[in-house]
């Protein structure tokens, strides 16, 4: 079955930085776009950042954009979401997330599987 695992989360102080991971298994990687998602306590769960199956194109929420990078690595069966200049309000369960597609894009919603998710604390 398909299985997506993140690491990398942890507590990390305002301005600081951190690189999560999405290890992904029971699928063929490369026929699924990536996406990473956020939840924080007592809102919706939001999208973060996606990238598209091959890793050309990206896209960001504004309020994470010039800060967050997303990436991946077909080869590892990984998507990774490298963060920076980390604020209070990133502090979320930080989640994972494959579509597939045939396309070339990236995606917002419509995703097909989901991880467990890793806590991102920023303090101040």
């Amino acid at each position: 079955q398909v299985q997506l695992v993140e690491s990398g989360g942890g507590l990390v102080q305002a301005g600081g930085s951190l690189r999560l991971s999405c290890a992904a298994s029971g699928l063929i990687f490369s026929n699924y776009a990536m996406g990473w998602f956020r939840q924080a306590p007592g809102k919706e769960r939001e999208f973060v950042a996606g990238i598209s199956r091959n890793g050309i194109a990206t896209g960001y929420a504004e309020s994470v954009k010039g800060r967050f990078t997303i990436s991946r690595d077909n080869a590892k069966n990984t998507v990774y979401l490298q963060q920076s200049s980390l604020k209070p309000e990133d502090t979320a369960v930080y989640y994972c997330a494959a579509r597939r597609t045939s396309t070339r894009r990236y995606f917002t919603d419509g995703y097909d599987y989901w991880g467990q998710g890793t806590q991102v604390t920023v303090s101040s």
